[in-house]
């Protein structure tokens, strides 16, 4: 393609996901000495990229930190802990001319919702295709990964970028490098109910940070007995709740939950805070199937399965203090136009 036909103007989405079994698994060395599974399924909220050539400088904005840089070549996109995702995405994919970059995402920041992978992935697909590249959804997987842990320094698993570039319910098998992809189809029927009676709740930013995953794989690597049984038991239950989508089991979905946040407290003293046990009190009572934290943990969001209807949970989840988001399952994956 000719440079003066390539597009002036990108946008792309990616959605964001439900970890329902198996986070953790996905992060090296687990993921790579043992092999790590995770079951996890695309929602109705996205990250959005967008991109306009031209200006003077290049201009990276992100909406949702707040934060915006300008720079006049390529030296200025320096990793140094301000938008290094957009910076890095620059660099692994330089387009024609200076642009303009802006990145927002519906999800609250800090959710554990795979905010961060959604939009790496949505910066991947913006870049591409102003380049004039098309790519399929597992290679933009890949190189969103590669710009968030290796590029931009960021260490973390690989299921969020597959969640948003593949959309849907995927049951995931990690033997790194290599990832299995196996898609779940649903009941249509069971899939309405698991979205309707899904209550997914927001308790403030996840406090998880590089230390926190430092921890958990060195105790790993420190063949701390009580970390490794933890790991090994998530990736179990991933295994269990793939079988339970596929049978459309609610109840058995519900303790899965359960079951994978008690392995996922294991990892680490601090995964479930206290604003977090407040929630966990407070929609028991309202009478929820099972629950667990989403993404890391450490605040973001907990969702949980009402035993029925979910507006007495949801009342319940405001009543302590969360916010309550939306739960629909997106089915695309990521788009650019």
């Amino acid at each position: 393609m000719k440079r003066r036909d390539l597009p002036q103007h990108v946008r792309a989405s990616a959605p964001v996901r439900l970890d329902l079994a198996g986070g953790w698994t996905d992060v090296p060395p687990f993921s790579a000495r043992e092999g790590g599974l995770v079951v996890n399924a695309a929602i109705e909220l996205h990250a959005h990229a967008e991109l306009k050539i031209g200006g003077p400088l290049f201009r990276l904005v992100s909406e949702d930190l707040g934060q915006e840089l300008e720079c006049a070549d390529s030296s200025g996109l320096v990793i140094d802990g301000r938008l290094d995702l957009l910076k890095a995405a620059l660099r692994m994919f330089p387009v024609q001319a200076r642009c303009t970059i802006v990145t927002r995402c519906d999800a609250p920041p800090g959710s554990g919702l795979g905010a961060s992978g959604a939009i790496d992935v949505a910066l991947v697909a913006l870049l591409t295709c102003a380049r004039g590249e098309r790519l399929a959804q597992g290679e933009i997987a890949e190189h969103a990964w590669q710009l968030e842990v290796v590029e931009a320094q960021c260490p973390g698993g690989r299921q969020d970028q597959f969640a948003a570039a593949l959309g849907g319910f995927h049951r995931l098998s990690f033997r790194d490098p290599d990832v299995g992809v196996e898609p779940i189809t649903l009941d249509p029927a069971f899939a309405a109910a698991l979205a309707r009676q899904t209550v997914l709740c927001y308790t403030g930013r996840s406090r998880v940070s590089g230390n926190t995953i430092a921890r958990v794989t060195g105790a790993y690597e420190r063949g701390d007995a009580r970390v490794t049984a933890a790991l090994r038991a998530l990736k179990d239950v991933a295994a269990g709740m793939a079988e339970a989508l596929r049978a459309a089991d609610l109840g058995r979905v519900g303790a899965l939950l359960s079951e994978n946040w008690r392995h996922q407290q294991a990892l680490d003293p601090g995964m479930r805070t206290d604003e977090m046990a407040r929630l966990e009190q407070a929609v028991a009572a309202a009478g929820v199937l099972g629950g667990k934290a989403a993404g890391a943990g450490a605040g973001g969001s907990i969702f949980f399965l009402a035993r029925g209807g979910p507006d007495a949970v949801a009342a319940a989840a405001r009543s302590a203090g969360a916010t309550v988001l939306p739960v629909a399952w997106s089915l695309g994956g990521v788009q650019t136009w």
